[in-house]
């Protein structure tokens, strides 16, 4: 089987379950050549388990216009303002606390992370 040459690689963060042709998906992939539908199915298919939660994929992309792509667990970023139920961090890092997190939180966290 002969070897398939990689035309480059592409990287986004898409909501898990929610991608769309719609920017920062269709213009990506478009300039690219890649059916774009085709991919927002079978990413959809794919995160279904991580719906509405960031997740970073990197897609590679092949001479002939096909594509495969691998998808990674949410940033731990999400993980802790999830656990700390926090809509968004600080406006003044280092200087505002906004709040604290446990070490069994952090353990549950780094177990996600690791899967």
């Amino acid at each position: 089987m002969a070897k398939k040459e990689i035309s480059g690689y592409v990287k986004l963060q898409i909501n898990g379950g929610q991608a769309n042709p719609a920017p920062p998906v269709g213009p990506a992939l478009g300039q690219r050549g890649i059916n774009i539908m085709e991919f927002c199915k079978a990413f959809n298919e794919k995160t279904k388990s991580f719906m509405g939660k960031p997740v970073p994929v990197i897609i590679t992309v092949y001479k002939d216009k096909k594509f495969d792509f691998v998808i990674k667990s949410p940033p731990a970023s999400h993980f802790i303002k999830e656990a700390v139920k926090l809509k968004s961090g600080s406006s003044e890092p280092g200087r505002n606390i906004v709040a604290s997190i446990n070490k069994k939180q952090l353990e549950e966290i780094a177990k996600k992370k690791d899967v």
